[in-house]
Parts: C-alpha cells; sequence; structure tokens
C-alpha cells in the first residue's frame, strides 16, 4: 500500500510540474470586473458558488504536501466550485509569511505562488485578504507588538488604526503583496486575473471606538492605497456586516446586541468608490446561541434578504456573503440542520441572482482535503465525502452556472 501511494504521489507532482509549462494556454478568461450590480466576466455577469481554505499557502509551504491543494482543487472543480478565499497573510510565528516588517520567508511565499498557480490552472478564481483582525496567523497584534519593540507607544491591538509607523507596514504589505512575481506562473500578483480581488482585512472590528469613525478613517485610507498599487483587481473590505450609525433602523433590528461594540458600519465602509462590493459573514448559531433553530433560519433569511436590499438601493454594488456556515458541536446538532442552512442561504443567493441583483455567491467556511486533521473543526466540509450537504452545494454551482451562461446583464 505505501508504494502505491508514493506512486500516486508522484503521479500528482509531475503532473504539476508539466502543468505549468502551458498553464497560460490553460487559462481561458480574463479580470472579473463589475458593472453596477453585478460582476462580470468575458462580457458576461459572473455569478459563483465559492469555498473558504485559509489554510492554502501554509500547507503548500511544504512541496511533499502540496498535493493537498491540488485535491481540493480538483474536487471544487467536480463539484462547480469557481471562487477560493484564502489568506494572503501570516505574520510570525511558525512557517510565517512575514517574518517581520518587510522580511519574508521565500518558502512560504512560494506557497502562496502554487496556490495561486494551481488555482489559474484549475480555473478557480481567488479572493485574498491581506490581514486578521485576530491575533490567529499574527493579525492585528503582531503588527502592533512589531511596532512596540521598536519604541512605539501602542498598548492597544485597535493602535492597528491609527499609529503612523503600523499603517505604514500594513502599506508594505500591500504593497510587497501586489508586486510579488509568482515563480510559477512568472506574473505578478497585480497582473493575475486569477485573482479575482483583495480584502483589506479579515473581519475588521474596532472597538476601542464604536461610534465606526476609526475603522471608518483607516478604510478611507487604506482602500485607495491598494487601488492606486493595484488598479486591475476588485476590492472589498473583508466585513461581517453589522450595522452602523449610518443605518439605525437596521442596527436595532439586524445586529446582534454584542456586534454594537465593534466599530463597523456595512453601509458607510462600503459606500466609497475604492470599494469594489460589499462582504458579509454569517453566523446565526455563534451570533445567538440561545435561539431555537428556526428563529436562526429566519434571522439567517431576513440578515441576507436586508443586506442584499441594501447593495442594490445603496450602494449599488454586487454582494459577497463571505463565510458562512453550520458548526457540527451545537447542541442538538443534525445533517439535516446543516443542510437547511445551505438551503436557505443558496435559495436566497439564488434568487437574486436570477433577477440580476446585487448577490453574486456564496463561500461557505471552510473546506479541507482528506485526512487534513489539522485543520479539521465543527464548520470543516470534506467534498470528497459526497453528503447530503456537498450536493446541495453542487446543485448551487449549477443554478448559478446556468444564469452565467444566459449572460443578461442588470440594467442596474
Amino acid at each position: 500500500m505505501k508504494y502505491l501511494c508514493l506512486i500516486v504521489f508522484l503521479a500528482i507532482v509531475i503532473a504539476q510540474n508539466s502543468s505549468y509549462l502551458g498553464v497560460k494556454a490553460v487559462s481561458s478568461d480574463g479580470f472579473v470586473s463589475r458593472k453596477g450590480v453585478q460582476f462580470i466576466l468575458n462580457g458576461k455577469p459572473f455569478y459563483a458558488n465559492g469555498f473558504n481554505a485559509y489554510w492554502l499557502a501554509y500547507e503548500a509551504t511544504d512541496p511533499t504536501t502540496r498535493f493537498k491543494i491540488t485535491y481540493v482543487f480538483q474536487n471544487a472543480t467536480i463539484h462547480g466550485l469557481t471562487i477560493a478565499r484564502t489568506w494572503g497573510f501570516r505574520d510570525g510565528g511558525y512557517r510565517a509569511l512575514q517574518i517581520a516588517p518587510g522580511f519574508y520567508d521565500e518558502k512560504t511565499f512560494q506557497g502562496l505562488d502554487f496556490a495561486i498557480a494551481e488555482a489559474k490552472r484549475l480555473g478557480i478564481k481567488m479572493i485574498i485578504t491581506f490581514v486578521n483582525n485576530y491575533s490567529d496567523f499574527g493579525g492585528r497584534k503582531q503588527y502592533v507588538d512589531w511596532a512596540k519593540t521598536t519604541g512605539q507607544n501602542v498598548s492597544s491591538d485597535d493602535d492597528f488604526y491609527t499609529n503612523p509607523l503600523v499603517k505604514q507596514y500594513y502599506k508594505n504589505h500591500v504593497k510587497t503583496m501586489v508586486n510579488r512575481v509568482n515563480t510559477f506562473t512568472k506574473v505578478a500578483y497585480k497582473d493575475e486575473p486569477t485573482i479575482m480581488g483583495w480584502e483589506l482585512m479579515n473581519e475588521p472590528q474596532c472597538r476601542a471606538d464604536p461610534s465606526g469613525k476609526t475603522l471608518m478613517a483607516w478604510i478611507n485610507e487604506m482602500a485607495p492605497y491598494v487601488k492606486l498599487v493595484d488598479s486591475k483587481h476588485l476590492l472589498s473590505t473583508g466585513l461581517e456586516g453589522f450595522y452602523g450609525d449610518s443605518s439605525p433602523q437596521r442596527k436595532s433590528s439586524l445586529n446582534p446586541v454584542a456586534a454594537n461594540v465593534l466599530g463597523t458600519d456595512f453601509i458607510a465602509n462600503h459606500n466609497l468608490d475604492a470599494i469594489d462590493f460589499a462582504s458579509i459573514h454569517s453566523y446565526p448559531d455563534l451570533w445567538f446561541p440561545n435561539l431555537d433553530e428556526k428563529s436562526r433560519l429566519d434571522f439567517l433569511r431576513k440578515w441576507l434578504v436586508d443586506h442584499l436590499e441594501d447593495a442594490q438601493n445603496i450602494l449599488r454594488k454586487p454582494l459577497i456573503l463571505g463565510e458562512f456556515g453550520k458548526p457540527t458541536n451545537i447542541p442538538g446538532y443534525t445533517q439535516a440542520q446543516r443542510d437547511a442552512v445551505f438551503n436557505a442561504t443558496f435559495d436566497t443567493i439564488y434568487e437574486s441572482a436570477q433577477k440580476g441583483g446585487p448577490a453574486a455567491g456564496a463561500l461557505f467556511w471552510h473546506v479541507i482535503s482528506d485526512g487534513m486533521t489539522n485543520f479539521k473543526d465543527p464548520l470543516s466540509i470534506v467534498l470528497s465525502e459526497n453528503s447530503t450537504t456537498v450536493n446541495i452545494i453542487t446543485e448551487e454551482s449549477r443554478k448559478l452556472g446556468l444564469i452565467r451562461g444566459k449572460g443578461k446583464l442588470s440594467k442596474t
């Protein structure tokens, strides 16, 4: 058996290496752009089903585990999934991408190169996030700690948004990322159509200023900067979608109470020219642990419908549900409950897309490859298991593909 596994592994490696010889010829499409509330690809509306795989660069740093990226992408294409969201950061720590401000581990960067190259080869678009709100994989905390070691007067993770040196660290990282030349494809990230877009941060928050002014000022500074150094790609915030003072009615009726101190504002944070599409996440099980299952599903539908309405009528931009899922560790969990969450989500997305609305797709959290116990958690999904949830995912991909095939542009 071990010799058979070795043969299979070698076959994958050989196939990967030979494929890059013709990677440009294999790539059949261009940059995703925006027109009104729709994404456009090759002159047609672009609606797509997708997934999160934050671990891509981490696993691809080791050449002997790169087959996991290939396997996940191959399974994704089998199920019609065409957008992958992943981290463009790992700040400090084991297998760090950015070892220290402005210093990068070439092996880890080559891991991200590989993930992008494989996505290109297999026809998958990517959304890449520049930094984390949380301390996982470094995040804002690591940036502030770096500044502190230089003698900067910083004491809170929220100083990330205001300290001049920390802000420069962030800009330097953005510039390094977009100017990176992929060692497999020989294409700079800023010129790579496989990258659909960037996110400023994963779930930005600023508890130090619940009014939202601090985070808004940071977005107003950083979003135009990203577009300055990379004018070809789309950009979003990475927000969860909580409402702020610009939408008092939505804030009081939709936000979990705990979200009102996070300093975010769905409308204001997306309502500037440098932001191309709206980002929301959805985790009713985590936000409302005391609600019953029906109430959570009702909230999920309203959360999506109301955000889509605002994307259509106020922002006039496309919207991507960047994260959603159903954790298996919720008391009383059943597979039918997970299926109900995916059905409710996909039905709402499809209804909007079918009408030429702003819903561009949903990216479930998260996919892992077979045997990846180190990244398995209550939200992970293995596509090759072909569960009832996976069948629902595949059907949504098929339906969105049919809309894309019709190629009708919205009048908005």
